[in-house]
């Protein structure tokens, strides 16, 4: 009896506790959907999605063009299962400039499920933009718009040029400084886009422990070297006293 009241008690803490994951995940609160935010060095870049990355987070601004009114949004798990997106400081602005927030518009809405956010939008032929976290030196953004240009600027003092330090996939379509910062450039995308970047000083503390391990790699050749030219030496000096006596 002991028994199954047990069993029957940590099955219902296990319901309650798993509840969000059973019956999908709360909403996004509105506080954070509306903080403040600011994309106005953003809206005019060429590309049609911009990801401008920062130290923990990055800000995205997707071009919607002519027909869309909506857009799904989601992150990955480590295992690669897709999850709602944690977005903040959500704005829409429309064709004539006007920057809107939620707050702002009945029709600018989300609606969070369990596996993607989906964001509504008052009109097609505007730009969203929202602020998204990200984990350390690296970043993965889902296509949530295929066959676009997409383009992101790396933090100040940071670069993905060095394969083993870095990753760019799927590969640039270009790369190239403006502003003091690195840009990587894709011109058509169709699958998630995903970067580890390295900081300057990264390069310096690798490219000495290089070299580090390069004069200690000749001087240990060396020595070796040494060694075996003594041994053949005593083999020459043992080899001579031999015939001598002889």
């Amino acid at each position: 009896m002991r028994r199954a009241l047990a069993l029957c008690l940590l099955a219902l803490l296990t319901v309650s506790a798993g509840c969000t994951s059973l019956f999908g995940p709360g909403e996004v609160p509105d506080q954070q959907l509306n903080e403040n935010a600011t994309y106005d060095d953003l809206w005019e870049e060429e590309a049609g999605v911009y990801i401008d990355v920062g130290t923990d987070s990055y800000r995205a601004v997707y071009d919607l063009g002519e027909n869309r009114t909506s857009l799904d949004v989601y992150g990955r798990t480590g295992f690669g299962l897709e999850r709602p997106l944690d977005i903040s400081g959500l704005r829409y602005r429309y064709q004539n400039g006007t920057v809107i927030t939620p707050a702002n518009s009945s029709n600018f809405t989300v609606d969070q499920g369990r596996e993607e956010l989906n964001i509504t939008v008052p009109e097609p032929n505007g730009s969203l933009a929202f602020s998204a976290p990200k984990p350390g030196k690296s970043f993965t953004v889902p296509a949530f718009i295929e066959g676009v240009s997409y383009e992101a600027a790396l933090p100040p003092a940071t670069d993905a040029a060095v394969p083993l330090l870095s990753n760019v996939n799927p590969s640039p379509s270009a790369t190239f400084e403006e502003d003091g910062r690195t840009h990587i450039r894709w011109d058509s995308v169709s699958r998630d886009v995903s970067v580890r970047y390295y900081l300057d000083r990264d390069l310096l503390i690798f490219g000495s422990i290089a070299g580090v391990l390069t004069i200690a790699g000749i001087a240990g050749a060396v020595y070796y070297l040494r060694q075996i030219r003594a041994l053949e030496r005593r083999r020459e000096e043992v080899a001579l006293d031999v015939n001598r006596e002889e």
